[in-house]
């Protein structure tokens, strides 16, 4: 009876260590409680004199989240420069003189590794950046998953063939985030994220001047900053949602509804497909965007660098530890 009884506490024991193995290296809001307990302090007093700087930055650094994590996983390779035989991901078209913030990621692994060195990695103060500057502007919180460790590598080809371009249809679009197991739902919720910031003109000049699904007025206000031959005017900027570029808030779903989608990729949403219901609702009702918004981009930030891709902390996100 003895015997039984010590089996069964060993079996006790066993599924606890076994259970607490397995919880070990996840992702977790609470991840530098103990190591660095004034992480987000810090990330967040930064990202205040960013946006005091300028407004547009919180637009830019959720953008830059989106493009690390859609290239083998939220890693911090695209921070990493072009050094010697080394070429990254800045380079890519979806990135070149487009992605932007990273002076701003710098000054914020700086302010971090003053009081906990080594222990950060840069993919998680991208990570903490994009969710302060979206409540900056106006948008939802979250608990953002911390323990990310940065990739020694990039992937060039990956950043051009993995993130999507205006020019997507809708099935590209669901194809291009089913690859990372975002679903339809998802996509659609994380789109819009575009209800901040800016893009240049080469981005949406073939959807204004040669598009289907575009309101005739729209198009021209578009078309008197961005000329119909390229290259001309190529990087002026045009807001993706008129009315107020710089909140985060359910204006863009409205214009898709009116046919004002500053991207083709962005109308596809709603043009007769699968989307087009969801998009009507996020119209009308902005606590299912931010409840849906904030479920999809907690599941995005999860995505890990792929089994065998060598990781580290680096001490300067720009460049692999030496």
């Amino acid at each position: 009876m003895a015997l039984s009884s010590s089996c069964r506490t060993w079996h006790c024991l066993l599924a606890l260590f076994l259970l607490s193995s397995a919880a070990y290296g996840q992702l977790s809001p609470s991840f530098y409680a103990k190591s660095c307990p004034t992480l987000e302090l810090i990330v967040r007093a930064t990202m205040i004199k960013a946006l005091l700087a300028e407004r547009r930055m919180g637009a830019s650094l959720l953008r830059l989240h989106f493009h690390d994590c859609f290239v083998q996983g939220c890693d911090g390779s695209i921070l990493l420069d072009d050094k010697g035989s080394f070429v990254g991901e800045k380079t890519a078209l979806p990135n070149m003189n487009s992605v932007r913030g990273f002076e701003v990621i710098d000054e914020i692994k700086k302010n971090v590794e003053l009081v906990c060195p080594g222990v950060v990695s840069c993919a998680d103060i991208i990570a903490l950046a994009a969710r302060d500057g979206t409540v900056m502007l106006g948008g939802p919180s979250w608990p953002v998953p911390l323990g990310q460790r940065d990739s020694t590598t990039a992937s060039l080809n990956a950043a051009n063939s993995d993130i999507p371009t205006p020019d997507y249809n809708l099935d590209q679009l669901i194809a291009a985030f089913n690859k990372h197991q975002l679903s339809p739902r998802d996509m659609t919720a994380l789109s819009g994220a575009h209800t901040i910031g800016y893009s240049q003109c080469l981005n949406f000049r073939d959807h204004i001047y040669n598009g289907t699904n575009i309101d005739p007025v729209f198009a021209t206000l578009r078309k008197r900053t961005c000329p119909a031959q390229a290259p001309n005017g190529d990087t002026n900027l045009a807001p993706f949602d008129v009315q107020t570029a710089l909140v985060f808030d359910i204006a863009y779903y409205s214009n898709l509804v009116t046919k004002r989608g500053l991207l083709n990729s962005d109308q596809e949403l709603f043009n007769g497909g699968s989307q087009d219901a969801l998009v009507s609702q996020y119209a009308t009702n902005p606590a299912l965007f931010a409840t849906d918004f904030v479920a999809a981009i907690i599941k995005m930030s999860n995505l890990s660098p792929p089994p065998g891709i060598p990781t580290e902390i680096r001490r300067n996100c720009r460049v692999v530890n030496s």
